[in-house]
């Protein structure tokens, strides 16, 4: 394969051009080290390496004016506007920076195609003032105002292109608009200098003219790099820019168009692959990579060209480890690096006016892979010990104080990332920079394996250097809102740099950087609507109409620039794999790109199209975890058994087998999180505290109305102090722990007053026991080791000569839900049957040390469903709506064969732990 810059080398040196005594100029800098390495390779003498620059290099050049940063020009531009409007109310830094870069760019368009300026301001400003233009000659404040901006617009523009030329600074716009002023003076002073474009396509107004100066002039040849197949078909957008040159340009008339070439209708193997999701795309890329190289054994000749500069690392982490030339053109935005979410979020907690800080946030930055690291005391981290503290005690806001309490070693790095910055953007920048120095510190103890993370640190320390440098300039960053503002600015146009070997091996790039360079083999990533091209954006305040009367660029230009760079990437390619994202975006859309379509209906080539997926196991559902009973397992379950089986054990078996072979058997616990709102078994054990503290007292004795109701007056300090005991320094005086806590109060309450009523109709009340713990042992033959039952009961009282065995449930339980039928379904429906198995647990409990001699009823209530009172478990006959509350010996008989088998069933070695389903 012949390239583009070996073919104009050779024209070159046919024409006897004194390519030592040329300037080369290139789209970009990185063509230029092509350019070399080519030029080397053909001329057969030695001789001075040639002036090889990029046209913004030139450009600048000849306007004499050095290009600065966005970020700078809107500081200097903020300058502009105050000097304007020092009689006026000026909008903050922050709102300024929403509309003023907008009209930057604006700007930048009018001075790079050479519109008159005084013209089209005030085309704007008369086409905004016929548009609010109205019978009624009162306009609003707001409408006078919106009139003043775009009438002012012109005195923004003259004003602010005078004070950058007076610094000698300047927007690419300005640049190309005083090159142009000055490119006969550049003629004059280098009669003999030659000059050499190559490989452009669309131009604006300044470039058409500083290029036709110097052609005009001798001063200059141009080659451009288009294929016959665009260059003729005048409905081929990858050919608009190069036939508008050729038709418009006095130069063409009587030189000739250096040059068409024919190489796209040669023969290519051209895939077009679909892949669901980037990450997909990306392991389609390392796939294709892996394939290439056990082929041919090198990719020299090979690009991966990036649509979307987010499929960077994914596409990183897909290379196969085979490959070991790698040379990435493309920068790693920095924004993607994880230093860039500690700042995000130390801005996010101190903008904010807030002395505590949410525990969440907290806990996140500490948990940081740059700043866990900080809190390490010997063998042990401070980290943990904090974060447990926070959940233990239920800690929603902290403050900074309480955290240096807490871990006082670490005071200063608390206080450099949770001191107070009272809202002031330099204090920000001075904590920002010292907590990268002492990250620095942290990282040169273990130099060698901190490499890459003190370089990602070292361009953090760039950013924040070039942000308190405008700081000190300009002085415009009066709060934390604007720095944050301008930290997202630069951290969206910076990136971390590879250094490699460019001319070697594996090329990784963006469309942009493929600019004049040719490979026989090409990947194309991302080549969808809205990334290839880019589609329709219209971020200008100039109208499309005004742009169109104009010659601005619209979208149809800036579609029609992707489409030549795309073209021309697979003009002199032999192999060619275009991949496109199956996985339409919902926002953006995103089908397939309309540059395929055009590939399928051209007819040159044949397209090999086929949609990749993911293997997927041909298994519908994924397997129930099974759990093996072996040895030690039943050696557990002997232990646990010894101890007792409690009731919610038991049912917890009977929900799901393998939530109680990891709490019982391996004796996992559930990790306690903080509770920000009151959680529902919190609730539930205040309410049982709070009773038992009422009535243990009574214990064993008659109780009568007028003592429930003295209750009534505790109700507050008791529940406020289970509340405290419970949950910890969590706040229940504000939002939904306060109304958590006022509904303890109000089911306590109305429980009291059901109590109250109840007495006063004249029916009697003993108290017998309270929290009242019983355990016995259950009999089994076929097993050779003991086995008890355990159980707390919530109370146990005698009304009117009924034993009552109650469990308090602070959720809703209706009657369906404590009877039963079948003793069957008892130990297998956990939904229909927990309750009623608990309540007869405790029954078959107090039975087991005192057998019932009197008439003895199980049940619930239910806070929830207080109506509906002493819910008691019933016994109904199949078939029939007979049914019995009594607790009787029969039925203590039949519940205890159903436990005996589940008993047996959990300790049965050949019936494993098997997970079910949870709906």
């Amino acid at each position: 394969m012949t390239t583009f810059i070996q073919d104009v080398l050779q024209d070159l040196q046919k024409k006897q051009v004194d390519i030592a005594n040329s300037t080369l100029i290139l789209p970009s800098k990185r063509a230029g080290v092509f350019l070399k390495h080519q030029l080397a390779a053909t001329l057969q003498q030695p001789i001075f390496s040639p002036t090889i620059i990029s046209i913004e290099e030139f450009v600048e050049e000849l306007s004499q004016l050095k290009a600065i940063s966005n970020t700078e020009l809107l500081f200097e531009f903020y300058d502009t506007y105050l000097d304007i409007q020092k009689n006026e109310k000026p909008d903050s830094f922050d709102a300024f920076s929403k509309w003023a870069q907008i009209l930057l760019q604006d700007f930048n368009e009018i001075d790079r195609y050479l519109i008159p300026q005084e013209q089209i301001f005030d085309y704007l400003s008369d086409i905004k003032e016929l548009d609010h233009w109205s019978v009624d000659t009162n306009q609003t404040d707001f409408v006078k105002n919106y009139l003043v901006f775009w009438k002012k617009l012109k005195l923004y523009y003259n004003q602010f292109s005078k004070n950058l030329i007076h610094k000698k600074k300047g927007y690419q716009g300005l640049i190309y608009r005083e090159a142009v002023e000055g490119i006969q003076n550049y003629i004059s002073s280098n009669p003999d200098k030659h000059h050499v474009f190559l490989g452009f396509n669309a131009l604006n107004k300044a470039e058409e003219t500083i290029i036709q100066e110097l052609l005009e002039n001798s001063h200059a040849d141009i080659y451009w790099d288009i294929d016959a197949s665009f260059f003729e078909n005048k409905n081929h957008d990858a050919g608009l820019f190069i036939r508008q040159h050729n038709k418009q340009w006095p130069y063409f008339k009587n030189n000739p168009l250096n040059w068409i070439a024919n190489n796209y209708k040669s023969t290519k193997d051209i895939s077009v692959i679909g892949v669901p999701k980037n990450v997909g795309q990306a392991k389609c890329i390392g796939n294709i990579l892996n394939k290439l190289q056990k082929e041919n054994n090198s990719l020299n000749n090979t690009a991966v060209v990036l649509g979307e500069e987010s499929l960077l690392l994914p596409v990183l982490n897909s290379i196969p480890d085979s490959i070991k030339a790698l040379n990435i053109t493309m920068g790693l935005p920095l924004k993607s690096i994880p230093l860039a979410a500690l700042f995000e979020q130390l801005f996010f907690i101190h903008k904010k006016e807030t002395s505590a800080y949410y525990f969440k946030d907290v806990i996140k930055l500490l948990s940081h892979q740059f700043i866990s690291p900080l809190l390490q005391s010997g063998t042990n981290n401070d980290m943990q010990k904090v974060v447990n503290i926070i959940e233990s005690n239920n800690l929603i806001y902290i403050s900074l104080a309480r955290l240096i309490e807490l871990a006082p070693k670490h005071a200063e790095l608390f206080q450099l990332l949770f001191g107070n910055w009272n809202n002031h953007a330099t204090t920000a920048l001075v904590h920002c920079q010292s907590l990268i120095m002492k990250i620095k510190a942290h990282l040169e103890q273990n130099k060698n394996q901190n490499l890459l993370a003190l370089e990602h640190l070292f361009k953090f320390n760039s950013l924040f250097n070039e942000l308190t440098l405008l700081d000190s300039n300009f002085k415009h960053l009066k709060d934390i809102h604007s720095l944050f503002t301008v930290y997202k600015e630069l951290l969206s146009s910076e990136t971390l740099d590879f250094k490699g070997e460019p001319l070697e091996g594996l090329q990784i790039m963006g469309m942009l950087e493929s600019r004049v360079l040719d490979f026989e083999t090409v990947i194309i990533s991302s080549v969808n609507e809205g990334i290839l091209p880019s589609g329709k954006t219209n971020n200008s305040f100039i109208p499309y109409d005004v742009k169109l009367e104009n010659k601005l660029p619209t979208y149809k230009e800036k579609d029609a620039v992707y489409t030549y760079h795309f073209y021309r990437l697979l003009q002199r390619a032999k192999r060619v794999f275009i991949i496109y994202n199956t996985e339409i975006d919902a926002l953006k859309g995103g089908e397939k790109s309309r540059f395929i379509t055009q590939l399928e209906l051209e007819g040159i080539h044949k397209i090999k199209q086929t949609i990749a997926v993911p293997d997927i196991p041909s298994e519908t559902h994924l397997k129930e975890t099974v759990i093996n009973k072996n040895d030690d397992v039943i050696n557990q379950i002997k232990k646990y058994a010894s101890k007792g089986f409690s009731p919610s054990a038991l049912t917890s078996y009977i929900r799901n087998p393998i939530d109680f072979y990891f709490q019982k058997v391996l004796k996992i616990k559930e990790h306690d999180d903080v509770e920000e709102t009151v959680a529902a078994n919190t609730l539930g054990t205040v309410i049982h505290n709070t009773l038992e503290d009422f009535y243990k007292p009574f214990e064993g004795k008659v109780i009568i109305w007028e003592q429930v109701t003295e209750m009534k007056s505790k109700i507050d300090a008791t529940v406020t102090k289970h509340f405290k005991d419970l949950y910890k320094e969590g706040d229940i005086s504000k939002g939904k722990n306060l109304i958590v806590f006022e509904i303890a109060k109000r089911y306590i309450s109305n429980f009291l007053n059901l109590e109250i009523a109840d007495l006063k109709d004249g029916n009697t009340l003993e108290i017998i026991a309270i929290e009242l713990d019983n355990t016995a042992e259950i009999h089994i033959p076929e097993l050779d080791f003991p086995v008890r039952i355990t159980g707390k009961v919530d109370r146990v009282d005698k009304r009117n000569g009924i034993t009552r065995i109650i469990d308090y449930k602070s959720g809703r339980v209706d009657d369906s839900k404590v009877q039963i039928t079948n003793w069957d379904d008892l130990t297998t429906d956990y939904d229909k049957y927990s309750k009623s198995f608990q309540v007869l647990t405790y029954a078959f409990l107090m039975n087991a040390e005192t057998p019932f001699n009197e008439s003895v009823e199980a049940g619930i209530i239910s806070f929830k469903n207080l109506n509906a009172g002493f819910i008691k478990f019933h016994k109904k006959e199949v078939g029939s709506r007979n049914k019995s509350a009594e607790i009787t010996q029969e039925i203590l008989t039949d519940y205890e064969t159903e436990l005996k088998k589940l008993i047996l069933e959990i300790c049965d070695q050949k019936i494993d732990f098997l997970e079910k389903k949870i709906i």
